[in-house]
């Protein structure tokens, strides 16, 4: 590319308008234009009946509509999507749960007519939810169907050999090959998992990273067993709760080293366009992951109401409370717990508080409801 455009200049030829104008801004990118940076950039403009949200949203919405069928994922079943694994009892009483992960490489469409090349965990991105219980043995077996040597590293407690990384264990799986991580899951709290193949950059960005949750054992934590079974998937504690699970991550569309796509899982403005709904009489849980690269940060950001968070999941009490915004670095996470009970029903926005990320698309509502809910 003998030049390239800006973040702004691909947002506003790019993302706001239909095929004519997305051609324009897709042959700028490829180096038909020498735009330079907007100093007065203006927000996407979309028409009145475009959106299911509208005006609402300060017109800073995509037009048109994702292909979930062709990407094969949804974004909103991806909220509650929990992959618990093909379940039986070793001979000495342990849970075991098994899982088949496989490399793919595959186009995702990651905004109404802008695709991107990538390297994903079972053909979405992020990849399969996998959620299982402290103390369980986890078997995966991983299997390289795309085009360069990957891994899977878990973030958690395990043997040197099950790392996931070149150098250690089986390393590096080359395309056509396979392998098998297996642990004892733990500790309990809201982990990830990621490539570990260098370039690591490339590799995470590309779209190899998903969210691994470990619930609590109540009878490991008899003075927070209340605590622990209403994150114990299944419990009678945890019916009560409306779970959630949300990556934060960026998309570099032109490979320049600058994304020029946000999303909360994936698709850019999927739940501005779509609410998610709420019920106001059940408290809200979100798991949440920054996978986001070649940005230092990202942040969660919640309008009219507080939350209180838990850094990595891996405590009973939270880090910070009553707080309406988080930051966090790449590979970061943790647990969100916040109630609309009592509010005035309709629709509150969340959306990440760094403006440009918000208005190249995570931007996002929830919507409070008198009993409806996402799942």
């Amino acid at each position: 590319m003998a030049e390239r455009s800006s973040r702004r200049t691909f947002l506003k030829s790019g993302l706001a308008a239909g095929f004519g104008t997305l051609a324009s801004g897709l042959w700028s990118l490829l180096g038909g234009s020498t735009a330079t940076e907007d100093k007065n950039p203006q927000p996407l403009n979309v028409s009145p009946d475009s959106s299911a949200v509208g005006r609402e949203t300060m017109d800073m919405i995509t037009m048109g509509e994702v292909n979930h069928q062709k990407n094969g994922f949804d974004p909103h079943a991806m909220l509650t999507d929990w992959d618990r694994g093909k379940v039986s009892t070793l001979p000495n009483g342990q849970t075991l749960r098994e899982y088949e992960i496989v490399a793919i490489d595959k186009p995702i469409e990651v905004a109404p007519g802008i695709n991107f090349s990538a390297w994903t965990f079972d053909g979405r991105i992020p990849g399969p939810t996998i959620r299982c219980t402290e103390g369980d043995r986890v078997r995966i077996k991983f299997i390289n169907a795309g085009s360069h040597p990957h891994t899977i590293h878990f973030h958690g407690i395990h043997d040197a050999s099950m790392d996931g990384v070149p150098g250690a264990g089986d390393g590096q799986i080359p395309p056509g090959e396979s392998t098998v991580y297996e642990f004892d899951a733990e500790p309990f709290g809201c982990h990830l998992y990621h490539c570990h193949s260098t370039p690591l950059k490339r590799h995470i960005h590309k779209g190899l990273y998903g969210a691994f949750i470990v619930d609590p054992d109540p009878t490991r934590h008899p003075e927070y067993a209340d605590a622990a079974s209403s994150r114990l998937l299944g419990s009678r504690e945890n019916e009560r709760w409306q779970e959630l699970m949300m990556v934060m991550n960026g998309f570099d569309t032109n490979f320049d080293g600058d994304n020029e796509i946000y999303a909360a899982n994936s698709i850019a403005f999927a739940y501005t366009n779509k609410p998610i709904k709420i019920d106001h009489n059940r408290p809200v849980r979100v798991y949440l992951i920054n996978a986001t690269e070649f940005d230092p940060i990202n942040s969660f950001h919640l309008h009219a109401n507080f939350f209180d968070f838990y850094d990595h999941g891996t405590t009973f009490t939270p880090d910070r409370t009553t707080i309406d915004t988080v930051m966090m670095c790449q590979a970061q996470r943790g647990i969100l717990e916040f109630s609309f009970k009592d509010f005035e029903l309709g629709k509150y926005m969340f959306h990440a508080h760094q403006s440009e990320f918000a208005e190249l698309g995570w931007m996002s509502f929830f919507e409070v409801t008198d009993g409806e809910t996402i799942a």
